[in-house]
């Protein structure tokens, strides 16, 4: 296994892979916060994020033998993290995309959680109104603080389309 920088991760995922439980729950419990919390940022509910974030829990049981060390193992999960985000809303739009615009409409939609509503709406507003690839990019980037390289491998795009990105996402919010 090829591992970047000797990273810690990279040997708990490795012993977790090969059957180690201890290892398993210190990954989890030390990645946990960084999987909700892109949960959150992407589908903008506490609850959505919940069950996303027990959804990578469970699929990591099943993909961390194919952890190779090729990337961090940070950014390996956030892609994890983020391809459920991306089926979650897929669902979510077949299914009850529906009811979630008539709530927002109807101003039924709780107020997020310990931020200032009127920050978190200009934001959430904001960055809801871009294009999904410009959305994407902004929340791994900005959200996550994931470095361009690090996005483009997540989103499979090259790091100058991340940089690109970037820029028309300043562009568009600086005209808002």
């Amino acid at each position: 296994m090829a591992q970047i920088g000797g990273d810690k991760d990279a040997n708990l995922a490795a012993a977790a892979a090969a059957g180690d439980r201890a290892a398993f729950e210190v990954l989890l419990r030390r990645h946990y916060d960084r999987v909700h919390g892109l949960a959150w940022q992407l589908t903008g509910s506490r609850a959505d994020a919940d069950d996303i974030a027990q959804e990578v829990c469970c699929t990591l049981v099943e993909k961390i033998g194919s952890f190779r060390g090729e990337a961090k193992f940070t950014t390996w999960l956030t892609g994890i993290t983020f391809n459920a985000c991306r089926d979650f809303r897929r669902r979510r739009r077949s299914l009850g995309g529906m009811i979630d615009r008539l709530t927002l409409l109807a101003g039924l939609a709780a107020a997020p959680d310990g931020r200032d509503a009127y920050d978190a709406v200009w934001i959430r507003s904001a960055v809801a109104r871009l294009k999904p690839a410009l959305r994407d990019t902004v929340v791994l980037v900005a959200g996550q603080q994931l470095t361009h390289a690090e996005a483009a491998e997540v989103l499979g795009v090259a790091e100058n389309t991340i940089a690109w990105r970037m820029h028309e996402v300043r562009r568009i919010l600086a005209g808002d």
